[in-house]
């Protein structure tokens, strides 16, 4: 909804659901429906507004299924979308404003690594990273060179921490600014319980106000660091509290068992933590693996859950701790252009590494969406 009140600015591309939060493509439109029952109202304020007609048009299902372990599976109406318009004669790069998994981005660039150089992916990670990991693996070690902003927890200053006085708290911001405005405010205020998250807007607003092709810049959207690698752990045992792994960090844990007749994309068991199921898959010569991310530091324990005997109860722990300065800086020949979140504590709010540099600017944006909000009048 925040994005299509600030269509006017941007040449919309396409509009692609993805995995997360059961997410289709007929909630896309369920949105354009309130849009269009105000677009009468924003027209009135800039004529560059698109058409509901074309936001339809444009609107397409990306996969639904979580990516097996290779990281991609078939083509979608999403991917190939992103291939399509990467195609076009336009010498502009694409941005990829990523508020899901990066599932149908993986399966585009496995099926047309030609479109790399055009994109700039702002990708919102954190419990997104969570659920994806096996397509942001593939990315890593098969794209390293993939222009990208992984904002894992800077994107938690849009609602976390800044100035939230009087109508500028997440509520009383719904209620003052966004209630009663429109087809647009009542769909928004009926959702979180009529409060802000938009954990996903930073990256429209890293559009909005800043340089958007130096991440290193000030802006709405976050300021980010050039990484020096990405946090991989390869464990082929039953970890214990002792082995440490860092925040949003990839484990993967790999187990023995027989060698079954089974497919490799399809799941045949669970890693289950905190009351989470993540799916594992065989990959042959008896071995078993599975992915998971931490989003937060502690002590963290397992177990396996499967039809499989061997794959079934085992168990495990690891210690989830803070991300290494050491990563700050970058490698200009494996990631020339991955950044990430500034670690600095004078930068972070309450744990949320590099949040204030989106909650500096909160009073400002609200503003400014408040005036949006208002066309909806």
């Amino acid at each position: 909804m925040h994005y299509l009140l600030y269509s006017d600015l941007f040449d919309t591309e396409g509009l692609i659901s993805s995995p997360w939060s059961h997410g289709r493509k007929e909630h896309i439109l369920e949105v354009i429906d309130q849009y269009e029952r105000d677009y009468l109202s924003l027209r009135a304020h800039s004529e560059n507004y698109p058409d509901p007609h074309y936001l339809r048009s444009i609107s397409k299902q990306g996969t639904i299924d979580f990516a097996p372990y290779r990281g991609f599976s078939n083509p979608t109406e999403g991917s190939d979308w992103i291939i399509h318009c990467a195609r076009k004669k336009d010498e502009r790069p694409l941005y990829l404003l990523v508020w899901g998994l990066l599932e149908d981005l993986a399966q585009a660039l496995h099926d047309d690594p030609g479109i790399q150089d055009k994109l700039r992916v702002y990708y919102i990670g954190g419990p997104n990273k969570k659920w994806g990991l096996n397509a942001y693996e593939y990315i890593r070690e098969n794209f390293p060179k993939l222009w990208i902003i992984e904002n894992n927890s800077t994107y938690r200053g849009w609602f976390v921490g800044g100035n939230q006085e009087n109508d500028l708290g997440n509520d009383s911001f719904v209620a003052n600014h966004i209630s009663g405005h429109g087809a647009l405010g009542e769909y928004f205020a009926k959702h979180l319980n009529g409060s802000i998250k938009m954990g996903d807007t930073p990256s429209v607003a890293y559009l909005l106000k800043g340089n958007p092709e130096d991440p290193e810049q000030p802006g709405w959207g976050g300021r980010f660091t050039k990484v020096l690698s990405r946090p991989a752990y390869l464990l082929e045992r039953n970890t214990g509290k002792e082995d440490r792994i860092e925040i949003f960090g990839v484990l993967e844990l790999v187990f023995r068992g027989p060698d079954p007749a089974v497919p490799t994309d399809r799941p045949v068991f669970f890693l289950v933590v905190e009351e989470q199921e993540f799916e594992g898959f065989y990959c042959g010569e008896g071995k078993y693996r599975v992915r998971y991310m931490p989003k937060r530091t502690g002590l963290f324990s397992y177990a396996t859950k499967s039809e499989i005997p061997e794959l079934d109860g085992q168990t495990g722990e690891f210690t989830c701790v803070g991300e290494s300065p050491a990563r700050l800086g970058y490698d200009p020949d494996r990631y020339p252009h991955w950044w990430s979140d500034l670690l600095e504590s004078d930068l972070a709010e309450a744990s949320h590494k590099g949040a204030k540099t989106v909650s500096m600017w909160r009073e400002s944006y609200l503003r400014d969406f408040q005036s949006r909000m208002d066309r909806c009048l």
